[in-house]
């Protein structure tokens, strides 16, 4: 078991960074970028005059787009507009634009700065999504593999409580439970379920539906629960703390795998003490 956490600890880490920070290096850097830009194009323009020479600038809105998503990327595109306009149009270091082809370069070179951040921005999604679902779907494997593996109850819940917290990169817990009664608690991170959350988790067991946390009739409860019985009667409840403004659109597809595998394996490490 010790092994399992160690390699699921990195994915449940990784949630704990502050999201703001990989935003604003990407500004950062689409600043900088920009600047560079606008370095080669005086340089350039100095010693050769070149028709299509706004078209540097697009370069940064590209690498932008690609690395730090669509807010950097547009930024590039606004910042690439003014330095053409500051730096390389009549009258130079004035925002003011006397000949109106100018006026036509610079919006021209500002639209196709949006137009390719959009597609930057996609490509960049994209591959995101496909990384995380192969993420996902070794994750699932790993736990597959590793909860059959388990030698008893509390394992299975440990191991469990670990796959879903590197699935989701929150706080998570595994109750199991018997005649209504928390038997055992396996959890992830800091949140340790308090009554009223135990309360809401034996609700959820005894209606058999899923129960959101921070909504009636527990709006107490950090943890969203989902309830499932094994097919010789065990009983257990899963419990996910998510961030209500950061939940995930459709959690319940990965819940659904793992709940199903815990309750296989539930059912199997009983009939196993039953048979012995």
């Amino acid at each position: 078991m010790t092994d399992v956490e160690s390699r699921l600890q990195p994915d449940i880490e990784t949630g704990d960074r502050d999201p703001l920070t990989p935003q604003w290096v990407g500004y950062l850097a689409s600043v900088a970028m920009t600047a560079a830009a606008t370095i080669v194009a005086i340089a350039v323009d100095s010693h050769v005059s070149i028709p299509n020479l706004s078209l540097v600038f697009v370069i940064p809105v590209i690498v932008a787009g690609l690395s730090f998503g669509l807010g950097p990327s547009i930024c590039s595109a606004i910042l690439g507009a003014l330095a053409f306009n500051f730096f390389l149009t009549e009258p130079r270091y004035s925002l003011v634009i006397d000949d109106p082809s100018n006026i036509w370069a610079m919006a021209l070179l500002f639209v196709v700065g949006l137009i390719v951040s959009g597609v930057a921005f996609t490509s960049h999604r994209r591959a995101a999504e496909a990384s995380l679902l192969r993420k996902q779907a070794t994750i699932l494997q790993k736990y597959s593999q590793d909860v059959v593996a388990a030698g008893n109850a509390d394992a299975i819940a440990s191991i469990t409580s670990q796959a879903l917290a590197a699935l989701f990169r929150v706080p998570a817990v595994v109750l199991l439970l018997a005649d209504g009664q928390v038997i055992s608690t396996r959890r992830t991170g800091d949140a340790e379920p308090r009554e009223a959350e135990l309360e809401a988790a034996r609700s959820s067991l005894t209606a058999g539906t899923v129960l959101r946390g921070g909504v009636y009739p527990h709006p107490d409860s950090r943890f969203d629960f989902w309830p499932l019985r094994t097919p010789d009667g065990q009983t257990a409840v899963i419990g996910l703390a998510f961030d209500l403004d950061e939940r995930p659109e459709e959690p319940d597809t990965h819940v659904t795998v793992v709940s199903s595998v815990l309750a296989l394996v539930l059912d199997r490490q009983s009939r196993r003490i039953a048979a012995n």
